[in-house]
């Protein structure tokens, strides 16, 4: 009785695995197989094949797909082979990374950014700029330092816009930096859905073809028996 501990050898690259991780050459799906037959002719159809070997020429399968219907693959593209290949996952939160490498005046910028497009600072700039303007048209409390038609405050603001507009812009490319690796994960988690599902149609094409094949003998075998069994009532 075979155990778990019980191991076999790739038939293709010699490697030593348990045999449950093992498969038959002939239960792969046709473009997978038809890529190892290319490397090993003589490859039988009960040959044990190893995980390892089944994701690469799977890749190599996955990546002439690719090629033939978009002609030269993009680095998304490798990525994604990789993970199929590899096994691991592709989502991650995008711009994780890049919002943990920031330097202190990006954060300042984004932080300032923030601030500039809240109604906190819009109410509170309206007060500024009304109680300005009250205390220079009436005199009160400190005294007119800048009359109408106020030339300062417009001097205090031409500098504020000109200030404002370079921190805003940085953050902006910030966000949009988090936008492209935002697109760049979706192209990329799709695309790996979309070859998933077409390597699992391919391989239940594959057995269903088997299970096909399979009646057509079992039914074979039937028609033979009965016809048997007609042929010795008559004798």
């Amino acid at each position: 009785m075979t155990t778990h501990s019980a191991r076999g050898t790739c038939a293709l690259c010699g490697s030593s695995h348990p045999l449950s991780t093992f498969v038959p050459a002939s239960s792969l799906a046709g473009g997978t197989r038809g890529r190892m037959l290319a490397d090993w002719p003589e490859l039988t159809p009960d040959a044990p094949i190893c995980p390892a070997c089944r994701a690469r020429y799977r890749r190599q399968h996955l990546e002439a797909l690719l090629e033939a219907e978009r002609g030269e693959l993009t680095r998304l593209d490798h990525a994604v082979l990789d993970s199929l290949e590899s096994g691991r996952m592709l989502t991650q939160e995008p711009g994780a990374e890049a919002d943990e490498a920031r330097t202190l005046g990006e954060r300042a910028a984004d932080r300032l950014a923030r601030l500039g497009g809240s109604w906190g600072f819009l109410i509170g700039f309206a007060l500024v700029l009304a109680l300005w303007m009250a205390v220079n048209v009436t005199g009160l409390v400190v005294g007119i330092f800048d009359p109408y038609p106020f030339i300062l405050l417009n001097l205090m603001l031409s500098t504020l816009a000109a200030i404002q507009a370079p921190i805003i812009m940085m953050s902006q490319r910030r966000q949009e930096e988090k936008d492209r690796l935002r697109s760049e994960n979706d192209y990329k988690v799709n695309l790996k859905a979309e070859l998933e599902i077409r390597h699992l149609h391919e391989t239940l094409e594959h057995h269903l073809a088997r299970q096909w094949e399979r009646l057509e003998a079992i039914q074979r075998l039937q028609i033979e028996l009965l016809e048997e069994a007609a042929g010795g009532a008559e004798g």
